[in-house]
């Protein structure tokens, strides 16, 4: 029979503890392990895991929106870009149109016909009375000119 020896407490050597100050970060690693606290409280293991997904969730959402919000001011910025081109040129435009309608006129030469006038060189003439075309002879011309003339003309088949 072989005999089993059992060990003394006394002569059982422990590893010595890791004081805090050996580490660092013995502090982080030891709230980021969840498995301890489960073991101990599992309610409060839940609520870790619960409170670590949200903020995972919470950095994952922020990213995604910083990125859209980057994307859509890229897209802004190429939009007011074109329109800040779109208004150079439209300036442009109305310049070079102002200059050629300038050159037109200073060289456009008035005909030696016109002469400058007054109020006081005017002729009023007064209205005719009697016209030729409005003859009874031919009154039922004009009448049928008015006819034709207000009918409307119907488009399309």
């Amino acid at each position: 029979m072989v005999a089993v020896v059992k060990p003394r407490p006394s002569s059982v050597r422990r590893a010595p503890r890791k004081s805090f100050s050996s580490s660092p970060l013995f502090l982080i690693k030891g709230s980021l392990s969840t498995n301890k606290v489960a073991r101990q409280s599992p309610l409060l293991g839940g609520l870790h895991r619960a409170v670590d997904g949200g903020l995972i969730g919470v950095l994952i959402v922020v990213s995604l929106m910083s990125g859209l919000s980057l994307h859509w001011q890229h897209l802004w910025t190429i939009a007011f870009t074109r329109l800040e081109v779109t208004k150079n040129l439209e300036h442009k435009l109305t310049d070079s149109t102002a200059l050629l309608e300038r050159h037109l006129l200073q060289k456009a030469i008035l005909p030696e016909s016109f002469v400058p006038t007054k109020v006081s060189n005017l002729f009023y003439l007064k209205k005719p009375t009697h016209f030729k075309f409005y003859n009874n002879d031919n009154s039922w011309k004009i009448i049928l000119m008015k006819g034709l003339a207000s009918k409307p003309v119907n488009h399309g088949y």
